[in-house]
C-alpha cells in the first residue's frame, strides 16, 4: 500500500556494468562446476543466482575467462552475425550469495565462492584481470549490431590468440 514506479531504459537498459552494457557470457559447464561446490545448489539455481545472458555449451568450464585479455584490450568473438567484444571478467554483487526462491542469505557463499574461483582459475584466464575472485561471466560490448539478432543455436565463432 505505497506507490511505486516502474522506468524502462530503453537505449541502454539498466546494466551492472554501464561501460560494458553488452550481454554477459558464461558457459553450461562453469555453472555445473559451481554447482558442485555447493551442496544445496543446482544448475538451475546457480543459473538463477548469476543472471548471464548468454550461455555457451559445448566447451570447458570457465573456457570464457579467455574473452578478456590482460591488458584490458576487447577481445573479438561473434555470435552468428553479431560482433561482440570481450571487455572483463563480472565482478559480482550480493545478489548471487542469497538462495534465489527465498532470499534467505548464505553467509559463506561468497568465501567458498572465491576460494573455489582461485584455485580453479584456468592458465588461459588473465590473472592481472582478477583483483579478487568474486567474479564470474564475461561482461562485453556490442560494436555494431544494428539491424542483427543471437538466436539460441548460433555459432560461436572465436580465435584464441597468444596476446589475448
Amino acid at each position: 500500500q505505497f506507490p511505486i514506479a516502474l522506468h524502462q531504459n530503453t537505449d541502454m537498459g539498466f546494466p551492472d556494468d554501464t561501460a560494458s552494457p553488452g550481454p554477459t557470457i558464461v558457459s553450461t559447464a562453469t555453472l555445473e562446476a559451481i554447482a558442485a561446490w555447493f551442496p544445496d545448489c543446482t544448475i538451475d539455481e546457480v543459473r538463477r543466482r548469476f543472471r548471464s545472458n548468454i550461455e555457451i555449451a559445448g566447451v570447458p568450464a570457465f573456457w570464457e575467462d579467455q574473452l578478456c585479455s590482460a591488458s584490458g584490450d576487447p577481445v573479438s568473438f561473434q555470435i552468428g552475425d553479431v560482433p561482440l567484444w570481450g571487455i572483463n571478467p563480472c565482478q559480482r554483487c550480493v545478489v548471487v550469495t542469497r538462495n534465489s526462491r527465498t532470499g534467505t542469505p548464505d553467509r559463506h557463499f561468497q568465501t567458498t565462492f572465491s576460494s573455489h574461483r582461485q584455485a580453479t582459475l584456468p592458465t588461459w584466464a588473465p590473472r592481472s584481470r582478477f583483483n579478487h575472485f568474486f567474479r564470474l561471466a564475461v561482461n562485453t560490448q556490442i560494436p555494431n549490431a544494428a539491424g542483427k539478432t543471437i538466436r539460441v543455436g548460433d555459432p560461436l565463432h572465436f580465435t584464441a590468440t597468444a596476446t589475448s
